[in-house]
């Protein structure tokens, strides 16, 4: 085995984390603006392979405000017993999850950058080794107003949509704070600048 065989088999085994690289993971209060700065984000980086950004699959169809992968629950629960899943988790009545494949992306040295639900944000920096967690959030008047505009009727109201966030998990601690309450290239600019720092800046 060459000398750099040997460096990367030690450097596996010394952490079983899976790097290097990075997780970068966007939560927040529904109606916050998470997928219009990701989608935005992407567009910048989309000449750049070293950023990906994964469909979610969940078990709504797709709408303009979402790029996701809808699949039925029954389908959904067996691919999450199959381990089809990096993350998973449940919210509103639907289930989401992050393809495994991210993994992969994550052991050559991407950045992968997902929507989740901050309660995985724990279980993630469990799993690996460099994750940044990004809080997208807005004032109460404008999250009521977003959710508004989208009236999904698979969803519970938005007094509890809302609600919901506000007794959020206390113990999740963000590395970045977006506040989206300007223009959403502002935000966007901010998300990008967590994408290429390794730092863990708050905004």
């Amino acid at each position: 085995m060459s000398l750099i065989g040997k460096v990367l088999q030690l450097l596996a085994a010394r952490s079983p984390l899976i790097g290097p690289g990075r997780l970068v993971l966007v939560a927040g209060p529904s109606g916050a603006g998470k997928d219009t700065l990701i989608t935005l984000a992407r567009a910048a980086c989309r000449n750049d392979a070293t950023v990906v950004f994964p469909r979610r699959i969940v078990t709504r169809p797709a709408s303009a405000f979402e790029d996701n992968e809808s699949m039925p629950e029954d389908a959904f629960a067996q691919a999450a017993a199959n381990g089809a899943f990096a993350l998973w988790w449940s919210a509103h009545g639907h289930g989401y999850g992050i393809p495994i494949a991210v993994d992969g992306d994550i052991e050559v040295g991407r950045t992968v950058v997902c929507n989740v639900s901050r309660a995985v944000v724990g279980a993630a920096r469990e799993r690996y080794a460099h994750v940044i967690a990004v809080l997208v959030t807005a004032p109460r008047e404008l999250l009521e107003m977003r959710l508004a505009a989208r009236d999904r009727a698979s969803d519970k109201s938005i007094e509890e949509r809302v609600g919901r966030a506000e007794t959020a998990d206390s113990g999740f601690r963000p590395d970045v704070i977006i506040n989206n309450v300007g223009e959403p290239d502002i935000g966007a600019r901010k998300l990008l600048d967590t994408l290429y720092t390794s730092g863990g800046i708050v905004a």
